[in-house]
């Protein structure tokens, strides 16, 4: 009798634990901020030198600058507004997806819109920041969540249009106080729409290029 009382004592305490889903931790996005944050303190508030480096110069660009560019901001308001998108979307796509697919995502979108970018602006012009990446990551965000209710198809026009807006504001507030980089000649890009484009589509693709892969499931 006792062994019975013991055994549905633990089957009762262990539903709840069952019906819990497993928590997923969440640190890549974090670290995505944190060096943010870091490269722009070094950059505008301790002014180390080689941070300039890290930019994207169309002239004669590094191969490196094409990721570490989307590390640098021009301003605060610049950077407050990618890291607010940031949080956001790379939160849920290292949710949905994981650690390594969230570090992918940011490095693939951003270094893909600096590549058009560079294709298509002057060869005197400047890019840096985050938000082709960020663009990047609201699309797969958006098309790992994606379904044909409409509540979700509204969700996903409010945002769209809502990360659009508040981008768009800060990139013009930054190209406002903007001009020419340190009297160079270089035009710096702070309005770069070409970049926000490209990294959405970039997102786009890459989810398209996944979801081709076959999975080990599917062979069986």
């Amino acid at each position: 009798m006792m062994f019975q009382l013991d055994m549905i004592s633990q089957l009762e305490l262990g539903k709840p634990e069952d019906r819990r889903k497993p928590e997923k931790h969440v640190n890549g996005i974090f670290w995505i901020l944190l060096i943010n944050i870091g490269i722009f303190l070094a950059d505008h508030v301790f002014q180390v030198p080689w941070i300039k480096a890290l930019y994207l110069y169309h002239n004669q660009p590094a191969w490196y600058q094409f990721i570490t560019s989307t590390f640098c901001h021009f301003n605060w308001n610049h950077l407050s507004s990618n890291l607010f998108f940031l949080y956001i979307f790379g939160k849920l796509v290292e949710e949905e997806e994981g650690n390594f697919a969230l570090w992918l995502s940011y490095i693939l979108t951003g270094a893909g819109a600096n590549l058009v970018s560079w294709l298509i602006l002057p060869r005197n012009a400047v890019s840096i920041g985050a938000s082709g990446a960020v663009f990047g990551l609201f699309a797969i965000s958006v098309l790992v969540k994606m379904s044909w209710d409409w509540r979700k198809i509204l969700e996903v026009l409010i945002l769209g249009q809502f990360v659009v807006e508040k981008v768009m504001e800060a990139a013009q507030a930054s190209a406002s106080i903007g001009g020419n980089l340190r009297g160079g000649g270089y035009a710096l890009q702070n309005v770069n729409h070409i970049a926000h484009l490209s990294g959405a589509l970039v997102g786009v693709v890459l989810i398209w290029l996944l979801s081709s892969v076959p999975s080990p499931t599917d062979d069986k």
